[in-house]
């Protein structure tokens, strides 16, 4: 089974001559792997949904099906809680620059993209309430000039402990942000 996510990092390494190493640039795509703190919460999501879903089987056989399938229905919730989690992050494509959050997700078109850069700010370590310094790559949009949408930040589930590979992400897409964006 193919695992695009994991093709990330190795297309970068591979054509480093070129600033955007992706074939077919109408596709949405990651430029980054999802970090280990983010895959792992993810994986423990799944093994709490094995035991519920374990359970439910165990509840129906035992002849409460009402229970059984409210278990399930829980499961299913976890799987897809687990799921989004694993889906996260920023996204690029030829159409625009995506921001995926667990409720919410934001797209914006080239055209209203200013810039996205890089600064030194207090981020969010592991997206809790506790901030420390940090760099966060920041998206500049043309309809909103004030405000600034925090696309990644060094102390996030993908990049905690991971400072060359928040370097490389950050780069990437401020490379699709300058091939793509109007100019102003």
């Amino acid at each position: 089974m193919p695992l695009p996510f994991l093709t990330a990092d190795r297309a970068f390494d591979e054509a480093a001559d070129t600033a955007l190493p992706f074939d077919d640039r109408d596709q949405w795509r990651r430029p980054y792997r999802p970090g280990p703190y983010r895959v792992g919460a993810a994986a423990l999501l799944l093994l709490l949904a094995s035991y519920v879903l374990f359970a439910s089987v165990i509840i129906a056989v035992a002849g409460d099906t009402a229970s059984a399938t409210v278990c399930g229905v829980l499961a299913v919730f976890v799987i897809a809680a687990a799921l989004r989690l694993l889906r996260m992050g920023t996204w690029v494509s030829a159409r625009g620059l995506r921001h995926v959050g667990f409720f919410q997700t934001r797209t914006t078109p080239w055209a209203q993209v200013v810039t996205a850069r890089t600064v030194q700010q207090p981020v969010r370590w592991l997206g809790l309430p506790r901030a420390v310094q940090g760099q966060a790559l920041v998206l500049v949009r043309r309809d909103r000039q004030g405000d600034q949408l925090t696309l990644l930040t060094s102390h996030n589930g993908d990049f905690l402990g991971r400072a060359t590979a928040f370097d490389r992400a950050s780069d990437a897409i401020e490379v699709w942000t300058e091939e793509y964006s109007p100019q102003r």
